[in-house]
């Protein structure tokens, strides 16, 4: 049997981390790991421990892309990608400061859990 994957979320609404880690873990290839106050997230966080990251963009504390960068700072190979409800807020936030991003690291909410799945598993196969 494979070695299920890991996968952290970070999302400052419950309901989502909840919704996302049991259409993940339903199939019983993902271990999912929650937290709703990035601060928190980041504290525990070691290099190594997860094949993915999903973070949500727009949290209070620190959103998204500054927790990306804080992660890439301690583990330079982990996947990492967004959620986010807006599009046109994360068109600006590639714009200026994050061109380099691929626009595939972001997944719009809502997302059907099949849809969800699909884009995970293709985003964890890719190199």
């Amino acid at each position: 049997m494979n070695e299920k994957r890991r996968i952290l979320i970070v999302d400052d609404e419950p309901d989502m981390t909840l919704l996302f880690k049991m259409a993940l873990e339903s199939d019983g290839s993902f271990t999912v790991s929650t937290f709703n106050d990035p601060l928190l997230a980041l504290s525990i966080f070691k290099e190594g421990l997860y094949d993915l990251i999903i973070l949500d963009i727009k949290m209070p504390k620190m959103d998204g892309l500054d927790l990306y960068q804080e992660i890439k700072k301690i583990d330079t190979k982990v996947k990492i990608c967004f959620l986010t409800a807006s599009e046109m807020y994360y068109e600006e936030f590639r714009k200026e400061a994050y061109c380099s991003l691929d626009k595939d690291m972001f997944l719009r909410k809502p997302i059907q859990n099949e849809d969800f799945l699909e884009k995970i598993n293709a985003m964890i196969r890719s190199d």
